[in-house]
């Protein structure tokens, strides 16, 4: 949907869209088949995001990104929402968490991210901590001046192994009016530290070729230059990804569900079937209209929380909506499109069941739908004191 773009978002809205169409979409097939992007490819891909000034494009100018608003970030995101995580990833957007780099952090973490000679990996979730992130057993001890990390994370995503991680540790306890609270500290986690353990983990169906990893650590030593940010604030800066991270979730899934229609329209309007097109029949032809419907729902949604987070207003409230929204819409609008096709929606000759896959980690990843909801009802409940 184009909400009176200016004529600069309408040239970005168009390179990115023939940047996918031309440079990514093409390789769709071929990594689905093997669940693998050939080095060649990812690095084209890499390659040609740079020449056009899409790599690292969320950074601002003043450390070497394409200082891009937030508006136009949702731009980008809904046009590579179009295709597989697998491969627009590899046109990076480092994690803004770096910017907490200090001194030496910044040349060691943050400008090799923003070049591409280095990629990070965000290290939260562990096998026993997912939506309970509070949970974590992941450990820093001090001794002396250092700190000595225990633990593992999964389902560490990224498209390529990485070099580096944001790891997040509990490295002691507060006590607060609600009781005993984890302090939680982010660390900068080199891949070749002695005890540092980078591994692929399991393989999931959604956007296959986008790996997981599991990183174990083993007495890991940590000089106080590997925190980000400060110690005890790590959750802190988890939430500043976390936010605008859903509002892309839901950027993109906007992206995939105008494909997803594109397909569902096209199939409703040349399918034939009692001598003439499936789309003129209610059943089919009500189905279109409520994705268009959910689609126009979402999309509204998503540029009300970008203009709010443009603003420096935005809540987490408003990027919870987002992302429960606009991640079950278009699991709707993915199982639809393949009600329209019928059998064929399935196989694999065509795309239909791929997107359908792929539409839905999108209601688990950075926060279940649950999640979201819990957020939205405590931002509810809580001036009234419940």
């Amino acid at each position: 949907m184009n909400i009176a773009l200016s004529h600069e978002d309408e040239l970005l809205r168009t390179t990115v869209r023939a940047f996918i169409d031309n440079e990514v979409i093409p390789h769709e097939n071929l990594v689905d088949r093997t669940g693998e992007v050939p080095e060649n490819i990812g690095r084209a891909i890499e390659a040609k995001s740079k020449e056009l000034g899409l790599f690292a494009a969320n950074l601002p100018e003043r450390v070497g990104g394409g200082g891009l608003t937030y508006a136009q970030m949702a731009i980008i995101e809904r046009e590579f929402g179009r295709t597989s995580h697998a491969l627009h990833s590899w046109a990076a957007r480092p994690t803004e968490l770096l910017l907490a780099c200090e001194g030496e952090q910044v040349e060691k973490y943050l400008m090799p991210c923003v070049s591409g000679d280095k990629r990070e990996l965000f290290a939260l979730t562990e096998p026993g901590a997912g939506s309970d992130a509070m949970g974590m057993t992941t450990r820093a001890r001090r001794d002396g001046d250092d700190w000595v990390l225990d633990g593992m994370k999964h389902f560490i995503s990224a498209p390529t192994m990485a070099d580096f991680a944001i790891v997040f540790a509990t490295t002691g306890i507060d006590e607060t009016k609600s009781g005993p609270r984890k302090r939680v500290t982010a660390f900068l986690v080199d891949r070749d530290m002695t005890g540092v353990t980078f591994r692929e983990g399991t393989k999931c169906v959604s956007n296959r070729g986008y790996k997981t990893y599991e990183l174990l650590f083993d007495g890991v030593r940590l000089g106080p230059e590997q925190i980000l940010g400060e110690e005890g604030r790590g959750f802190e800066l988890a939430g500043k990804w976390l936010g605008m991270g859903r509002v892309w979730i839901g950027a993109s899934c906007c992206g995939k569900a105008e494909r997803l229609m594109e397909l569902a329209v096209e199939w409703a309007a040349n399918r034939k079937q009692f001598g003439q097109p499936i789309g003129r029949f209610q059943a089919t032809g009500f189905r279109l209209a409520d994705m268009a419907i959910g689609l126009r729902t979402g999309e509204l949604l998503v540029a009300d929380a970008v203009r709010r987070a443009d603003a420096g207003v935005m809540r987490d409230e408003d990027a919870a909506m987002v992302k429960v929204y606009c991640s079950e819409m278009l699991n709707r609008v993915a199982d639809e499109t393949v009600q329209i096709y019928g059998g064929m929606g399935l196989m694999e000759e065509l795309p239909v069941h791929r997107l359908w896959r792929d539409s839905r980690i999108e209601r688990i990843w950075d926060g279940t739908s649950e999640i979201q909801r819990h957020i939205i009802t405590r931002a509810i409940l809580r001036p009234l004191g419940a």
